[in-house]
């Protein structure tokens, strides 16, 4: 008798039954906005779907590209890294110094952080708008980066999982004459790191979807985001479902990449923190 295989019970297989309906319907619009780019109007309106294309065309990616999509995603890439790299700086750099760090007024600052994370962004705004405006940096993609720079959410997570640096550690290295900067590459970073790709994917997942903020912030056509350009397509070509579509799956591109890049760190990030709380 071989102890060592594990029993299927009925309780794995109704697990794995929800699993799979969750899983098709989850995927099932992004396959039908994917096929759909490569329909023409009348396959896309068909009275009966066309479940995969039958005469697939690239028309539609053609009269995308005449338009400026491609400065669009350029931007929407731009602003997501930009800001997801500042964000996982100086949150990590914030996060070690309220976790492991001893000053006056430390306690307050990580309330106001905590209350911070409690605001609505659509109350701070108005003062952001005024604020880039005030710099000069009121329709440019800059605005839109460095209101995410400060996220309080990325601060209170790495302040959460530099908690589980041990202070000996930190005391040992300083002991043997390491600098500040120096024991935070060689020692934080390491040991945060799953925290920084948890992170990562959050902030780019957050930048990519905020359109709310692009929406105030961005005005030329130049400095459009693919999601306020295919916004803009919606309004001018309502029925053109084709070219919609075509827009979104060229925008759902970078966001999966990075995903699949990051989903390990992603994964040991959402585990340790498990694991603590």
């Amino acid at each position: 008798m071989n102890s060592g295989v594990k029993r299927t019970t009925a309780y794995d297989v109704i697990v794995m039954i929800i699993m799979i309906v969750l899983a098709i319907l989850f995927i099932f619009p992004v396959y039908w906005i994917v096929t759909g780019s490569f329909k023409d109007p009348a396959a896309i309106n068909a009275a009966i779907p066309e479940w995969f294309p039958k005469n697939p065309t690239t028309d539609n990616y053609v009269r995308l590209f005449d338009k400026p999509a491609i400065q669009w995603l350029f931007n929407s890439i731009f602003i997501a890294l930009m800001s997801m790299g500042l964000t996982c700086i100086t949150a990590a750099m914030a996060g070690y110094a309220l976790a492991k760090k001893r000053f006056v007024g430390r306690g307050m600052l990580f309330t106001f952080l905590v209350c911070a994370m409690a605001l609505p962004k659509q109350v701070v705004l108005v003062p952001l708008l005024k604020e880039m405006s005030f710099l000069g940096m009121h329709d440019s993609v800059w605005a839109v980066i460095l209101p995410t720079v400060g996220w309080p959410f990325g601060i209170f997570l790495m302040k959460q999982f530099s908690e589980t640096i041990p202070t000996e550690m930190l005391e040992a290295v300083r002991i043997d004459g390491a600098g500040e900067i120096q024991t935070f590459l060689t020692i934080v970073l390491p040991i945060v790191k799953p925290g920084i790709g948890a992170l990562a994917i959050f902030t780019f997942i957050t930048t990519w979807n905020d359109y709310f903020l692009q929406l105030i912030m961005l005005n030329s056509s130049k400095n459009l985001t693919i999601a306020l350009g295919i916004a803009k397509l919606q309004a001018e070509m309502s029925n053109d479902f084709g070219l919609i579509m075509a827009g979104a799956a060229l925008g759902a591109i970078p966001i999966i990449t990075i995903f699949l890049l990051f989903q390990k760190y992603f994964t040991q990030g959402i585990t340790m923190g498990a694991v603590k709380g």
